[in-house]
């Protein structure tokens, strides 16, 4: 979920679905796509059977505090996998030798200064993670002598010069991690590395795209993200195999078309950088589909991206475009598309003929209108409108029924007033994002949208809400800080999925700020005792309403007097009955 921008000032902004939308395909960081995540509670209080240890092949001691490796672990022979990751061990013992036959060790994020002779021995070694760990660079080449280490990563240990000796002997090496160190370079050696497929070279300190990579005829993932590039060397076309590109966070001016030959890419991403144009010759790239050209100087739409029908993600965020061709409509398969904080001014019709479009961002850009032919986005459910131009809802999005996720925060331009009660038309909408706006209500049909999970209306004018909101059972977070709101409704807490609710900045009295300030719990506490009392109230005025209408007592007095009239008026009808009576027998004796 999108978290909230804060500007210098402190100011809450408006939550800006473009700040999320780059992370749902596109990832660089190579720590979290790879590592396995497998949590197992395993750990032996005591030594285990020798018969036992014959048939354990898996243990995660993760994040168990540990200050050195338990010794039980180290005598499990048979043991293939083991993560020792985020804990505070400071030192390898001669025993890891034991473990021959281990495939995976993870030991990232401890204390680590020095890695022992006896690892050299873990011959079944494949994937070694010793990442966050205050190494020194002279032990690392130990780990030249694990000849059948298939996956590296040291990220972030200080390293200043990658050790030559790991260049000369990890011969089966497929993946390198060597994000967020000080590398200003590659030894020439690296050349070695002739099985090397990935390659991890993010937030260090290279000046130039390294040479000898280019060179590594079986790489298909390059990440050099986040240094001090001018340029993509014409030598990456003798990368072949290439799949994916990073080179975001950069310097770089223009992309050579030499790049083309590099046929196998599906994923460049060089946002952040310098470039004013794209080659031409990019449309040769018959498999791309995501594409990130985002904080970069184009001003004017690239031509060749509307021959490249392969695209399936596009972010376009913050490059000066006013418009988008005619041509645009060739992408017929575009997915994700991200046009935020641009310069338009219309919602571009030509985004409605994409019919397989299901997340679109266009924050931050002048529109002040949306056109009706936005309902043939049938599969759009992510929409990001925050920050435009908009001097009122435009109901035209209502017309999109797929959509789950609306963002229309207005903390920039005109401000909005209300909410339609067509929005109950978006029943499949679960996250809506309306802050910074000048709401003074809900509409009452807030009730129709059952699915929804998210509301944030945080920086408006409410003053109450609809009794309606208790009936949305699936909500799960609710956001209302800085409103005019003094009262909840009465029977909020029966949102039993309700998880977090955030009221500050309202002058509460009901439940009073005291109440709020202990936690959720003691405010739903103080509605249910409110709502007994309420009860009880109701069934004593109840009782003592009957009471008065009894005994026709005070307001009910009248009934009384009626009642009384009623018994005089029988009794005249008796005594009238009787001289009738007596009137005939007089008659019949006569």
């Amino acid at each position: 979920m999108p978290e909230f921008s804060q500007n210098t000032t402190g100011k809450m902004l408006s939550v800006r679905f473009s700040n999320a939308v780059t992370s749902v395909s596109l990832g660089t960081n190579e720590q979290f796509l790879e590592m396995v995540q497998v949590k197992q509670e395993s750990e032996p209080e005591e030594e285990l059977p020798r018969q036992l240890r014959h048939h354990v092949f898996f243990m995660d001691f993760a994040g168990k505090k540990h200050t050195e490796i338990p010794a039980p672990v180290l005598d499990l022979e048979e043991l293939e996998e083991l993560h020792l990751e985020k804990n505070q061990i400071e030192v390898i013992p001669k025993e890891i030798s034991h473990l021959r036959n281990v495939k995976v060790l993870y030991l990232n994020n401890n204390n680590i200064k020095h890695v022992c002779e006896e690892l050299a021995d873990l011959q079944s070694l494949h994937s070694l993670d010793l990442s966050n760990n205050p190494l020194s660079s002279s032990t690392l080449e130990i780990i030249s002598k694990v000849h059948q280490l298939r996956e590296l990563r040291l990220y972030s240990i200080n390293l200043e010069v990658f050790p030559v000796e790991l260049c000369k002997n990890l011969y089966h090496l497929q993946l390198l991690g060597l994000s967020s160190n000080h590398l200003k370079f590659l030894p020439p050696e690296i050349v070695n590395l002739i099985n090397l497929k990935e390659i991890y070279l993010q937030n260090n300190k290279f000046e130039e795209f390294p040479l000898q990579i280019c060179s590594l005829s079986s790489l298909e993932v390059i990440d050099l993200e986040q240094n001090k590039l001018k340029s993509i060397p014409v030598q990456v076309r003798s990368l072949s195999k290439l799949r994916k590109l990073f080179v975001g966070f950069n310097n770089i001016s223009f992309i050579p078309k030499s790049l083309y030959h590099c046929t196998r890419m599906t994923v460049f991403d060089t946002s952040y950088n310098k470039l004013q144009k794209l080659p031409h010759k990019l449309t040769g790239l018959n498999e791309l589909n995501e594409l990130a050209l985002s904080d970069n100087e184009l001003r004017v739409f690239p031509s060749p991206l509307c021959q490249m029908q392969s695209l399936c993600v596009l972010y376009m965020k913050n490059t000066g475009l006013k418009n988008l061709p005619p041509a645009f409509g060739k992408l017929t398969f575009i997915r994700i598309l991200d046009l935020s904080q641009n310069y338009f001014t219309d919602f571009p019709d030509v985004i409605c003929g994409l019919n397989d479009l299901q997340i679109l961002s266009l924050d931050d850009n002048l529109i002040r209108m949306i056109t009706p032919e936005v309902k043939l986005l049938s599969k759009l459910t992510h929409l990001g409108l925050s920050g435009n131009r908009f001097s009122s809802f435009p109901e035209e999005i209502c017309l999109i029924e797929s959509l789950e996720r609306l963002y229309i925060g207005q903390d920039q331009g005109i401000r909005l007033s209300n909410l339609p009660e067509s929005i109950s038309k978006l029943k499949n909408l679960k996250e809506l994002y309306i802050e910074n706006n000048n709401l003074e209500f809900l509409p009452s049909t807030f009730n129709q949208l059952q699915n929804l999970e998210v509301l944030d209306c945080h920086n408006n004018l409410l003053k109450r809400l609809p009794d309606e909101i208790c009936q949305l059972q699936g909500l799960k977070k609710l956001s209302l800080q800085n409103n005019q709101l003094s009262s909840l409704p009465e029977n909020l807490d029966l949102l039993q999925k309700l998880e977090v609710i955030l009221l500050d900045g309202n002058a509460l009295v009901d439940p009073p700020i005291e109440v709020y300030n202990l936690g959720k719990s003691y405010v739903w506490e103080y509605l249910k005792e409110k709502r007994r009392k309420n009860a009880f109230a109701t069934k004593i005025q109840a009782w003592w309403r009957g009471l008065l209408v009894r005994k026709g007592l005070g307001p009910f007095a009248y009934l009384s007097n009626a009642r009384q009239k009623g018994k005089k008026s029988k009794k005249d009808k008796k005594t009238k009955g009787k001289d009738k009576k007596g009137q005939t027998k007089g008659k019949k004796k006569n």
